[in-house]
């Protein structure tokens, strides 16, 4: 392992610099997004700049995480990965120890404003434990019993963990990602058209089983039916990219942050960039998180092993199975869920978490032309 660092070449220029750009429209949107709101809010003691300064700081720590892992060969964390497993299985049992939050438990408060969401780390986890373990495995993915079900058995785990934090959307992550990982590594397609089912009829149930979720998908299906109610989030999400048309009504303009949608630096920011920065800024958006998944396609094919190539093709899946939802939840494509905007959405832990991750994703890149 110690000549692949001598032997380390030029990061993805193309990929770096769109990860840097959804960064930098990150904290500008956030300001954007929550400056109103905070101002006027006790609990930010009047600060119109309190989310840009959190928001501004974690961006800077996650960079800096950034730059560290770039330069560190990725296969050393094959060594740490079951610290690490055992680590996150930890941290997502102590949010038990703490208050619940609108009625879910996904923090560990670490005093002051500041918090950690473990969730944000079992997305990657899940991946990193994947790569090594099939890289290992070899041609045994093929067998359903001793290639796919542990994958599913142990991203399960985690997921259901998640799940009890009263935070589906990043269960489902898990899972979509475990089963696009599956099926890079060569898993054959009929169990993975099994797979695929028994993960849609376990989201099914989790919608049902629990009558939030259950009218929160009704309103998807017609959101004027309760416009006061579950379908105000989504008709005030639709008002706001509609109201911004092409060119949108000026950066730092938006009327429906004033109140009108509910946080809407967190997970329907999109909708505020659609209403201040209209279909230009939207399309912009989408552009660079295509041009994210391309990069991150590349990465994985060039990669030098397989490991690389599952490490790559999980971290990539991580950001655009996030970023489509998100933009799906927000355009009313698909019932209201939890996720945010990778790089953009408001939140410390999935800001870090998420460069350290592209810290690894470049570090593959960079041997991606040696073999």
């Amino acid at each position: 392992m110690s000549k692949t660092n001598s032997k380390m070449g030029s990061i993805d220029f193309l990929l770096f610099s769109t990860i840097m750009l959804l960064v930098a429209i990150g904290v500008i949107m956030v300001y954007s997004a929550s400056s109103y709101s905070a101002f006027f809010s006790s609990a930010t003691n009047h600060d119109s700049m309190f989310y840009l300064k959190k928001q501004g700081l974690s961006a800077m720590l996650g960079v800096i995480a950034m730059f560290f892992t770039i330069k560190i060969d990725y296969h050393k964390m094959k060594k740490y990965t079951k610290i690490l497993m055992i680590a996150t299985v930890v941290l997502l049992a102590a949010v038990f120890a703490f208050p619940a939050t609108n009625g879910a438990r996904r923090w560990i408060r670490l005093g002051g404003p500041f918090s950690l969401q473990p969730s944000e780390i079992a997305k990657y986890i899940v991946v990193i434990y994947m790569a090594k373990s099939i890289d290992s495995k070899g041609e045994k993915i093929k067998s359903l019993t001793y290639g796919v079900i542990p994958y599913l058995m142990v991203s399960g785990f985690y997921a259901g963990m998640v799940l009890a934090e009263k935070n589906l959307s990043i269960a489902t992550v898990i899972m979509m990602v475990t089963l696009i990982v599956l099926y890079v590594a060569g898993a054959k397609t009929s169990h993975m058209l099994g797979l695929i089912g028994l993960v849609g009829l376990c989201g099914v149930l989790g919608i049902v089983l629990e009558p939030y979720r259950m009218a929160r998908f009704t309103s998807f299906l017609n959101p004027w039916q309760d416009p006061k109610g579950d379908g105000y989030q989504l008709i005030q999400s639709l008002l706001a990219l509609g109201s911004g048309g092409i060119w949108g009504v000026g950066l730092g303009r938006s009327r429906q942050k004033c109140y009108y949608i509910p946080e809407p630096h967190n997970d329907f920011i999109f909708s505020i960039i659609g209403e201040e920065l209209g279909l230009i800024g939207c399309t912009i958006i989408v552009i660079l998180f295509i041009v994210f998944i391309w990069r991150g396609i590349i990465t994985a094919v060039k990669a030098k092993d397989t490991y690389g190539t599952l490490l790559a093709t999980g971290i990539t899946s991580v950001i655009a199975v996030q970023a489509i939802i998100n933009v799906a939840v927000v355009t009313g494509s698909m019932p209201v869920t939890g996720v945010p905007l990778p790089f953009i959405s408001y939140g410390g832990s999935s800001l870090i978490f998420n460069l350290i991750a592209m810290g690894v994703l470049l570090n593959i890149s960079r041997q991606k032309e040696y073999s």
